[in-house]
């Protein structure tokens, strides 16, 4: 699909363009786009690196495991149809886990492992079940705690608060969460998305026990408890932050700001700072050797930030030229009208229509309203706080679903496009209320 997407958008600029007269303008916008594209992408180098190191150090310590165990009790109720101690769950919390500690590498494989997991338990071969189902939701609906890339572009575009939509994702990511889980659980209920009759043939399949299932991760791990001394340390620790959080609040008071929103605003100032400084804490009181795990997670930044290069570079020369040809500008004209209506900046368009398809063609779509609109902006603020709120709904289904031979969708795909809705139109009303019109 994403072939034929960016085939289309070229195409689309390049006819259109010679059309109108405008093939200069548009040529001289791709070529500086290319430009763009190896810009933003050497900015992502040191904040990726920080953060992968620090990721590192969560994993190393034992803190995604925590967070996995404390996330435990709310899926046996989700999934009702996977029992508690089977490897399927295991999978599935460390994945949710991952995603919201912004762990994107190791989030992915831990689906796929989650996937094939769950397939174990399906008696209907090349049909989604309702654990399936329900497991892609919330995916699409996207639990973030930091939204890491857009965070980086903001850095990397000269932002005065690069981590200002710290709480706006959160807020904007919980609707969108809570909205694809509401729809799966009304689809999976309607007659048009049951699930089939089983056969005679497959009345009785052989199901691997949780014990058979080779590598699936376990929850049932424990994490030795911190001695006492170090547990006053991470009390001391919090409460210095807590204490930062109460005088940012009350040094506001004078302002016309609402309470919520004054705590909104002290949230995304404090996120990074405490994490900064508690996951290198909480691993030095687990005893492992921080600084050198934080560079061997750090290592990759440099990978990582490289290898957008291209996606980059492709989506945005597409951008470019749809830009220069005068395309975005008519289709924003055009949509104006029913956006405004309800509230919606046309500007998002683009990166509104690219984020269920690509997510690396959502990044570009995200760098190139940030670099027309500036990383200041409350349109730019809107458009990083979609990024973090929805996912690249199309690629996730196609992903996860490919890897057990699932072609029997179902609801996933209607579900996950209304969490990416719900994502969206909370993204442009809670900046709306936190940053102002």
């Amino acid at each position: 699909m994403l072939n034929y997407l960016w085939l289309g958008l070229l195409l689309t600029a390049v006819l259109i363009g010679g059309f109108t007269g405008r093939l200069g303008p548009a040529t001289d916008a791709g070529i500086k786009a290319a430009e763009t594209a190896v810009t933003l992408a050497i900015g992502l180098v040191g904040v990726m690196t920080l953060w992968l190191g620090l990721m590192r150090l969560a994993e190393r310590s034992g803190l995604v495991a925590l967070l996995a165990r404390g996330l435990r009790p709310v899926l046996t109720r989700l999934f009702p149809d996977v029992p508690a101690d089977h490897p399927a769950m295991g999978s599935m919390v460390l994945n949710i886990a991952a995603n919201m500690l912004g762990l994107t590498n190791a989030a992915t494989p831990l689906g796929l492992r989650a996937m094939r997991d769950l397939e174990t338990l399906n008696r209907r071969p090349g049909t989604a079940t309702n654990a399936m189902c329900t497991f892609l939701a919330i995916n699409t609906g996207s639990v973030q705690l930091l939204p890491v890339s857009a965070i980086a572009l903001f850095a990397a575009a000269g932002a005065r608060q690069p981590a200002a939509i710290v709480g706006t994702t959160l807020l904007a990511t919980t609707v969108s969460s809570l909205a694809g889980l509401i729809a799966v659980k009304t689809f999976e209920k309607l007659r048009a998305f049951r699930l089939p009759e089983i056969s005679a043939a497959t009345a009785d399949p052989v199901v691997a026990a949780p014990g058979e299932v080779a590598g699936g991760p376990r929850i049932t791990e424990s994490v030795s408890p911190l001695a006492g001394w170090a547990k006053f340390g991470l009390a001391a620790f919090v409460g210095c932050f807590v204490w930062f959080g109460v005088r940012q609040i009350l040094g506001e008071v004078a302002t016309t700001e609402s309470v919520g929103l004054r705590m909104l605003n002290t949230v995304s100032l404090l996120a990074i700072p405490i994490l900064v400084g508690f996951f290198p804490l909480y691993a030095a009181l687990r005893r492992v050797p921080v600084y050198e795990e934080f560079i061997e997670g750090a290592k990759d930044g440099f990978a990582v930030a490289v290898k957008i290069i291209p996606y980059l570079v492709g989506m945005l020369v597409a951008i470019g030229f749809l830009r220069g040809a005068g395309v975005i500008e008519q289709l924003t004209l055009w949509t104006a009208p029913i956006l405004g209506a309800i509230g919606v900046p046309s500007e998002l368009l683009p990166l509104a229509l690219m984020r269920p398809l690509s997510g690396s063609g959502s990044l570009a779509a995200l760098g190139d309203l940030i670099q027309h609109s500036g990383p200041d902006s409350l349109v730019a603020r809107m458009g990083g706080t979609l990024f973090g709120s929805t996912e690249t709904t199309f690629y996730v289904i196609a992903v996860y679903f490919g890897a057990v031979g699932v072609k029997r969708v179902r609801h996933a795909i209607w579900a996950g496009l209304i969490a990416d809705a719900a994502g969206i139109l909370a993204a442009v009303y809670v900046c709306r209320w936190a940053f102002g019109a």
